[in-house]
């Protein structure tokens, strides 16, 4: 049976938000003038999150300085974000499209896949109730969306981007060439600035011609992923299945960037310790144990050097876990100052077995009483309120904008070099903002301030 998959997105999805409150309030409809959501408008140097179709007439583009936007329309209207506003109309949204099928993904928060091949006999015809769908939500909610649908999700998610707004577009097997293969190849869902550049410069102007491409050829110009991924997705060939369900962590990861090169042992033993303490007490939450402990890191001409360790038995143990830390980084270290280190716990277990050793249960329940109880001050107090003794002196060798982060509340643990990065990648339009807020490990809307952060910063 070939699947009927729906990608449904939220047109311009800030700005209607934004624009469907105000209207309720009286004001004027955003979305009819040039207007955007900015992370701060009294800050010209914030960015734009999003614009509306007037605004994006005058050139001004998403993830560009208002400043830059103000120039290019000194009408402009900038409006701030409501983070609260968007969860609620974001919930209200997929509450609607989950009427439809039980098997939905969030992508983000503002667009969904839905896997309707199950739903035939309930829903005969897909375009019929596309458009159903489509004008629910506006009739419901006061908003446009667009819908794609597809036999997999990368048509769906390319029919559903055709034109805009509240459109429904189909992007089935047989119209692949005829609809597809025109575009430009870097409208090419995942092919972002870099890897479209090598394509054109070897002459590969449009997504025909990448779905006429050698693989071998795909492969040397973009590497072994993205060239298969590249080859495959030029055809309309995708097997990724819509994921109704959250997948668990396959693993458990946190890491630093300090604010000057560190090369003496007992501050860096004392870094792993705060590591190992966010890492640990992050997959406790998950009720899990690792098998597997690995350290990282990077010097400042940016060479990389990791090791790991396999585990006798699974541990959620944040001392077994420093102590695995620091034996192994002093294996492999060869003294150079670091400017990042990192750890990441694998071979993650949720079945809750434990090999039991008399020898040092004693140890290993003074250390667990030890993590229970930190535990329970942290979420009564917050998580700055106890800290264990050997992180104190570590507070001065992380980053100033990374501590300027964990007074804001951002997640413990996010690096500053990665988190700096992503926001590169997705200014300049390799990265999708969905993608980066989901490496960063923090909600879109968490990744939205943490950029607009930066620039207030910059």
């Amino acid at each position: 049976m070939k699947r009927i998959i729906f990608h449904v997105d939220v047109n311009s999805a800030f700005l209607s938000w934004e624009a469907v409150s105000r209207l309720a309030d009286g004001e004027e409809d955003l979305r009819l003038i040039p207007s955007v959501v900015s992370g701060n408008p009294e800050n010209r140097s914030s960015i734009i999150t999003a614009k509306s179709i007037p605004a994006k007439a005058y050139g001004i583009q998403t993830g560009e300085p208002l400043s830059m936007a103000m120039r290019k329309c000194p009408g402009l209207v900038a409006v701030k974000p409501d983070f609260h506003k968007y969860e609620h109309y974001s919930r209200e949204f997929k509450r609607i499209c989950r009427d439809y099928t039980s098997t939905m993904e969030s992508f983000s928060i503002d667009e969904v896949f839905l896997d309707m091949t199950e739903m035939g006999i309930i829903f005969p015809d897909p375009i019929k109730t596309a458009h159903e769908l489509k004008d629910r939500i506006y009739s419901e909610l006061g908003f446009t969306v667009n819908v794609g649908i597809g036999t997999n999700k990368l048509c769906a998610k390319m029919a559903s981007d055709f034109e805009k707004p509240n459109k429904v577009h189909t992007l089935f097997d047989d119209e692949v060439e005829k609809k597809l293969w025109p575009l430009p190849v870097r409208e090419l869902f995942m092919i972002g600035k870099s890897s479209a550049g090598k394509l054109t410069d070897y002459g590969i102007v449009t997504i025909g011609d990448l779905a006429r491409l050698k693989p071998e050829t795909a492969i040397s110009l973009l590497g072994d992923k993205m060239g298969n991924y590249a080859i495959n997705a030029a055809k309309g060939i995708d097997e990724t299945p819509v994921n109704g369900e959250e997948q668990e962590a396959k693993g458990f990861s946190t890491e630093t960037t300090l604010e000057e090169d560190v090369a003496d042992i007992n501050k860096i033993n004392r870094i792993l310790m705060s590591l190992a303490d966010v890492v640990a007490a992050r997959m406790r939450k998950e009720d899990a144990k690792c098998g597997c402990v690995a350290v990282s890191y990077k010097t400042s001409d940016f060479t990389h050097k990791s090791h790991q360790k396999k585990l006798r038995d699974g541990t959620d143990i944040t001392g077994v876990i420093y102590e695995t830390a620091c034996l192994l980084f002093r294996e492999f270290w060869q003294g150079e100052p670091i400017r990042l280190i990192g750890i990441a716990l694998t071979d993650i277990d949720r079945d809750g077995f434990e090999q039991l050793s008399f020898i040092q249960d004693e140890k290993k329940e003074k250390l667990k009483k030890l993590d229970t109880a930190l535990t329970q001050i942290r979420d009564r107090y917050g998580n700055t309120s106890i800290r264990r003794a050997g992180t104190i002196d570590n507070e001065e060798r992380i980053g100033r904008r990374h501590k300027e982060n964990r007074k804001e509340g951002r997640k413990e643990g996010m690096s500053q070099g990665k988190i700096d990065t992503l926001i590169s990648l997705v200014e300049d339009e390799i990265l999708s903002l969905p993608e980066a807020a989901k490496r960063a490990g923090v909600n879109e809307m968490e990744f939205l301030e943490i950029m607009d952060k930066r620039k207030s910063v910059k």
